[in-house]
């Protein structure tokens, strides 16, 4: 689909020196992109056995969200710790510059859910495989992950497989 490509802006030394920045928000923006880019990922998705969609904040959520719709089943939030009211499963993953959490509520999932696992960029995976493991303690199966982008240089894509989950993403970019 490299058709999504002249969709993505992309900012240079943003937020740092030497990062390429893919921003998706001008996807989300065009009303010819967006829903194209939906219709895609349904048609793909569709027979796959996937009864849930988990949606990592916050672009995650935009995504999945209109996905899940798509696909008439349900949407799971899976947030940055302290967002969330009830009860929550916790996980914490390492970042470049030290430690984050993630947490989905404890009575997201049901035993033996296929869970998608929805982001706008996957780059060393460390958030989607956060997300994977309090899936995992949910007692739901990740069977799938989908993203616009995959920086593929960094592993992210390549660590979820290792986990035994399906990774599509619409886009490839070389570099940061």
């Amino acid at each position: 689909m490299s058709w999504i490509k002249e969709y993505v802006s992309t900012i240079p030394d943003y937020p740092h020196k030497g990062i390429m920045f893919r921003d998706v928000t001008t996807i989300f923006e065009s009303d010819e992109a967006y829903p194209r880019m939906i219709d895609e990922l349904t048609a793909h998705y569709r027979d796959r056995g996937i009864n849930k969609i988990a949606g990592i904040e916050a672009r995650g959520f935009i995504l999945g969200g209109a996905l899940a719709h798509m696909l008439g089943i349900g949407f799971i939030t899976v947030r940055k710790q302290g967002k969330l009211p009830r009860d929550t499963h916790r996980e914490e993953y390492t970042l470049e510059y030290g430690q984050d959490a993630l947490e989905i509520h404890i009575d997201a999932i049901q035993e033996g859910d296929n869970i998608l696992i929805v982001d706008d960029l996957i780059a060393t995976g460390g958030t989607a495989l956060a997300a994977l493991k309090l899936i995992n303690k949910g007692g739901g199966r990740v069977t799938d992950a989908c993203f616009i982008i995959d920086l593929p240089e960094l592993g992210g894509s390549r660590a979820l497989s290792e986990n035994d989950c399906d990774v599509f993403c619409l886009a490839e970019y070389e570099g940061l």
